[in-house]
This record gives structure tokens, sequence and C-alpha cells, in this order.
């Protein structure tokens, strides 16, 4: 029989063995100047669809709990604010007193009450927000932004491409991502090191961690049982028993016998053989992994991060010192119902960071391990009646025993509409902080030097600052 092979075919298969953990074991001898001491860790957990910014963290002085409430008339009332039993009643919200508070004038900021447990995090100093973070080329303002002459960030607002820009640093169509360019210089400096479990995905294939040398390789976020498929009896029918139909299933999957001429099906063969051999080398380290006396919520976002800690705690068995993970959390695209739908969200995300926090503390591995979030945008300041429209500034958490916590870095402009931090239409945040420079701050921690992470973000040069200083 012959396959017919194009494009979407050959990616939807390439999507679906990614799916048996798809990596690669190639990459270069030559070494870096990167610092490979000790294990880290760094673990992408995304926020698709773009998070409200301006209802995650909150005014908490009563001027600009008004303002935003002029601004959000329809949210608000969606919200029932004034009753006093709102979430959003400023006397019901959660007050953050970060170390740097005397840096916004007297401004205050708070926490929705379903994100406590991240409260709980930054006040104990191993959380911190990084505010107004985004895509940007060189510094802008809403002068600026407005010239004609102005250098913008390519097809803003969209969600595919601002979700690629923010984890390749391109629209959609990039092939690299800056996890994916971390795990390679991080795998080329430590030849020690197997590189086949650099960049692991507890989700779906991830432009995030796509490197040039080191290949994802797709978590058992199920068990590592359901990805055992010699243990799948059903398939081999009367055979279950038998070593040798084990063996011809397990030649099957792995395309031993079959060859072509076909340059998609030559690399899909590849990708199908690799996917059998790096299964047989992480299961069984997988399955000895020590039992998390931590629980985690029973969410999707709580599996995938238990198995990043599952994994994490096998390190050593999987002979790897620098690990890249992506992680993903669905749902902020809330053009509607945003009263109802955010909440829930808020909580399972804090919960979910939580457990995984206490998960990592419980193996010793707090300070080895850094968990940031990002978000394809934020949210317009004005709202649309119950929710928001597609922002691009936003402000993120960054979460970890290396965090330099219970403090509130970049910026969290006023709730003003003529201000330059805002666009004209609809009142869109004009990022203050690079994508660059948040990640370039995460990849010195990783033990980067700054001469690769320029060559990873040459747009770095037209920053102040290439570290935050968060970590």
């Amino acid at each position: 029989m012959t396959t017919k092979m194009n494009r979407r075919n050959f990616l939807s298969m390439a999507s679906a063995a990614g799916l048996l953990g798809l990596s690669g074991a190639a990459f270069s001898p030559n070494a870096n100047a990167a610092n490979v001491e000790g294990y880290k860790a760094l673990v992408c957990l995304f926020l698709d669809g773009g998070m409200d910014q301006s209802d995650t963290v909150l005014p908490y002085d009563q001027a600009s709990h008004d303002a935003l409430g002029e601004m959000r008339q329809g949210l608000f009332s969606s919200y029932g604010v004034g009753t006093g039993q709102s979430s959003r009643d400023i006397e019901n919200l959660l007050e953050l007193s970060p170390t740097n508070s005397s840096d916004f004038g007297g401004r205050k900021f708070a926490l929705p009450n379903e994100l406590s447990p991240l409260k709980s995090l930054f006040d104990a100093g191993n959380a911190a927000i990084i505010g107004n973070v985004g895509p940007l080329v060189v510094p802008l303002d809403r002068t600026s932004f407005e010239s004609p002459n102005s250098v913008k960030p390519k097809r803003l607002f969209s969600h595919n491409d601002q979700r690629s820009t923010w984890m390749s640093q391109g629209t959609e169509g990039t092939r690299y991502g800056w996890g994916g360019k971390f795990a390679d210089i991080m795998s080329q400096a430590d030849t020690t090191s197997d590189p086949k479990f650099a960049a692991i995905s507890a989700n779906n294939n991830s432009v995030f961690l796509a490197g040039e040398t080191v290949r994802q390789f797709a978590a058992p976020v199920s068990g590592a049982a359901n990805y055992n498929y010699l243990t799948k009896k059903w398939l081999l029918s009367s055979g279950r028993n038998s070593d040798v139909a084990r063996q011809i299933l397990k030649e099957h999957f792995a395309s031993q016998n079959h060859s072509s001429e076909n340059l998609y099906m030559k690399d899909m063969i590849g990708y199908k053989r690799r996917s059998i051999e790096n299964l047989d080398a992480f299961l069984p380290a997988y399955e000895s992994a020590p039992i998390l006396n931590t629980m985690f919520p029973d969410t999707k976002l709580g599996e995938q991060l238990k198995t990043v800690a599952e994994t994490i705690s096998v390190q050593l068995a999987l002979n790897v010192n620098r690990q890249v993970f992506y992680v993903r959390l669905g749902g902020f695209d809330t053009h509607d119902n945003q009263a109802n739908e955010l909440p829930k969200l808020h909580s399972d995300l804090a919960q979910s960071i939580a457990s995984f926090y206490a998960a990592l503390s419980e193996l010793g591995m707090e300070n080895n391990v850094t968990l940031f979030t990002g978000s394809d945008f934020g949210r317009t300041l004005l709202d649309n009646g119950d929710g928001t429209d597609h922002g691009w500034g936003g402000h993120q958490f960054v979460v970890g025993g290396a965090v330099k916590g219970n403090q509130i870095y970049g910026e969290l402009p006023e709730i003003d509409l003529s201000s330059q931090r805002y666009t004209e239409k609809r009142g869109r945040l004009i990022p203050g902080v690079s994508v660059d420079q948040y990640a370039a701050t995460l990849g010195a921690w990783f033990g980067l030097s700054p001469t690769e992470l320029r060559a990873i973000f040459p747009n770095l040069v037209n920053f102040d600052s290439d570290n935050l200083g968060f970590i």
C-alpha cells in the first residue's frame, strides 16, 4: 500500500510520534563558555490565550482601584464589585507587601483570593512578579509606537504569532525556540550528560523546546505504564504472553523493517526508531522515581507539573545536569464570561504551582529549579462588557528557591489611559520589559554566558540591561 505523504500528514505523524517520546542524541562536541556545574532546570508554564494582567495583579489603593473600575464598568459589574461579597471588592483582595513597595509612589497592589497559594510563596520570598513583559525589538512608548518609522514586533495581537514570538522570537513558522537553544548550548558544553532528556515537554510538542541539535522528548503525563506499549496486551491479542510477539511488535513500532526513498518517510522512520530507543532509556528511570507525599490538584496542569517533578527526581538516572521543561494551561482568551472563567484558572494555576514547589522542597531541589510563566499577551485595560480583548504587555510570575522573591520587578503602570505606557486604542499596555530581557535573566541563572545570551537574543543590545536581577 502506498502512503500519500504531504506536509500535513508528515506533521501529524511527527506530532503523534513525539507523544511516544521523540528526541535526538546528536549534538555538536564543541565546548561553550556556559557554566554546567550542578543541576539546574527551567520550567516554562505557558498561559495560553493571553492572561489578563489587570485582573491578576490588581490595584489595592482606593484611587487606583476606583480608576480600574471606571475603565471596566461592565467587568466589575459581572464580578459584583460593590456588594462586599465580590472577589474583586478591595476588602476581599490579598494585599502584597513587596520589599520594594517604595518604588511605586504610594500605590499598592494585591492578588485575588484564588491566587492565595502564590501569595504565600511571594510572602516567603520564593516568588516574584515581573511587571509589563512583552515582545519588543526596541524600547517603545505611545509616541514612538505611533510613529510610522517605529520598529515593532510583527503581527501584534495575533494569538499564534505572539505565542510564537514569546517562545521563539519570531512569528508562526519560526523553527527554533529559546528554550531549545538553551538546551543546545548546555548540552554542547557538558558532553558527559545525555542530551536526549535535556528538553522535555509535559504537553504537546512546542516551538519553545525546539533546538538545532537537541530534540524535545514528550514525558508520560498519564503515567509510565500507559507509555509502555509492550504491556498493552490487547495489542497482541492471542500472542499477548509471547516474548516473540512482543519483539515483533517492538520492531514494528521502531520501523526496523521499513525503508523508503521518500525524504519525509526517511525522517519519519528515523523519528520512530529514536522514539523507541528513548522510551527504552526513559521508562526504567522514570519508573524508579520516588513516590511523592505532596498532593497535586487533579487537573491537567497538576498532572503536568507532577510529571515534571517526578522526572526531575530521576535526573541522575537520566544522566542530565541541565533540563528545560514546557507545561501549558489554556483557557485565558477571556473575551467574555471572564468573571466566571478567570478565577477558576487562577485557582488551578496557584494550587498547581504551590504543589510543584512543595514537591521540589520534598526532593531537596527547590533551589535548583525555577518555574516561570509566559502568555501570548496581556489584555486590554478597557473591557468589552464581560471580558477583555487582546493586549500586549502582561505580568508574569517566577517561582523557585533561587528567586529573589517578595519583590515586584519591571513596572506596573498607573491606571491612566493618557499615559505613554498605553496605546490610545483599547488601552493596551506597551511593554516596559522585553521578553528577551526576561529570558536572558533566566538564561544567566541557568549557566549561559553573556556572549551566548547576546547571540540568542540579538535585540538585547537595544535595552539598558541584560539582567533584571530577579534570580
